[in-house]
């Protein structure tokens, strides 16, 4: 199971973890380092309201230990101002830079608006538009993209159908489109603040454990810390090193 699962947490820079993960003694600059001391993954949110420059995504690929995943979410440019239409410059942009982790790059995350009606004639150019030598990952926050017709496109691509946990916010479906599987974690109870129980974490153990087949899985509570304490649980119950 070890070696199909990379659990990890959705961002690593938040101010609040400091002396709840990361010792008060280690400065900022640091803390990359002793994430990667018990994470061997970690999804970057900073790439949906900036693409860094390309130097950062070197020195992102120099700082972590060889078989470290970054998982890239896309630029809300693409997402959200474009809303996946005249996509080809900037997917080429990201591309380009994600690129630049080379076997550390682990999968980009596409996150839609919740206001973004699934609409044929739109989302089938722009998934012909994705290079398909990257692995891509569709998080829906509106009821109409749960529908066969999104999981048949999204299947011809080989884009998993995120299964994401938003507290009931936005609609949840668990639907296997790809050759891997992507879970993002946001809180059950309350969005980004919510920790999860023992009880909540065994079914996700058993879930992740039966699809038998590569998984991501992010947590996204980070309030108090939640998302760190959680991912390491998960890794225990998945027996995970």
């Amino acid at each position: 199971m070890s070696s199909k699962c990379k659990i990890g947490t959705s961002g690593w820079n938040y101010k609040q973890w400091r002396g709840i993960f990361y010792p008060p003694k280690i400065p900022v600059s640091g803390w990359l380092d002793f994430y990667t001391r018990h994470f061997d993954t970690v999804e970057v949110n900073a790439t949906f309201y900036r693409l860094p420059k390309p130097e950062t995504f070197d020195n992102w690929y120099e700082k972590t230990p060889r078989g470290f995943l970054w998982s890239v979410k896309a630029s809300k440019y693409i997402t959200h101002t474009k809303r996946l239409q005249d996509c080809r410059e900037p997917l080429e942009r990201l591309y380009n830079a994600a690129g630049r982790l080379k076997e550390k790059l682990g999968t980009i995350l596409l996150q839609l608006p919740p206001n973004l009606v699934f609409e044929r004639e739109i989302f089938i150019p722009f998934c012909e538009n994705l290079d398909p030598s990257f692995q891509h990952v569709l998080e829906v926050r509106h009821q109409s993209w749960i529908d066969p017709c999104v999981f048949k496109i999204l299947s011809e691509h080989n884009i998993a159908f995120c299964l994401s946990d938003t507290a009931g916010k936005y609609p949840y479906h668990e639907e296997i489109t790809a050759d891997f599987v992507y879970v993002r974690l946001h809180g059950s109870q309350k969005l980004y603040a919510s920790e999860y129980s023992e009880d909540e974490l065994q079914e996700w153990g058993r879930k992740i454990r039966n699809l038998n087949m590569q998984a991501y899985v992010y947590f996204d509570n980070d309030f108090k810390g939640f998302a760190i304490k959680n991912a390491k649980r998960l890794k225990e119950i998945l027996a995970i090193p």
